[in-house]
């Protein structure tokens, strides 16, 4: 690792949601700069000291906000040890997700976007059932057996 470059380490939890195993996969452990920018967003959304850049929008599942763009990419920059990352750089990473269908822009609100689980889940997990169950039952939408 270059000199200069500082990890975001896995979530210990808290802040209300929870992510399967595979989302925290050997390749973002310290000294790793093999990580992918969807990890990286949800390793910043899962800790508090990043709440005021930071955080998932209440009552829609799967959907965050960055509130401060400049700051999200500065920190993207120096977790990949490129300190010339700027917000216009990381949204054209952003938009690479959106083909991919793992991410999507959320039409009408500023620097919002929304996860697409099930395309993360499938392929790091092709045998794990997901079932939609009722709404009103599981608010999740058949993830809180999956998230923990």
């Amino acid at each position: 690792m270059k000199a200069g470059c500082s990890i975001v380490d896995k979530p210990e939890g808290g802040g209300g949601y929870h992510f399967p195993e595979w989302a925290y996969k050997t390749e973002s452990s310290p000294g790793s700069r093999q990580i992918q920018l969807w990890h990286f967003i949800l390793e910043l959304l899962q800790k508090e000291e990043f709440r005021h850049v930071i955080a998932w929008q209440q009552g829609e599942y799967g959907e965050f906000v960055i509130k401060d763009p400049d700051e999200v990419a500065r920190l993207w920059g120096r977790r990949k040890c490129k300190p010339q990352m700027n917000y216009d750089k990381l949204s054209r990473a952003l938009r690479y997700y959106y083909n991919k269908r793992i991410l999507h822009k959320t039409k009408g609100k500023r620097f919002t976007y929304k996860f697409n689980f099930n395309k993360l889940v499938m392929p790091n997990y092709p045998f794990i059932n997901i079932r939609p169950n009722d709404p009103s039952i599981d608010p999740w939408g058949g993830w809180s057996s999956i998230l923990g």
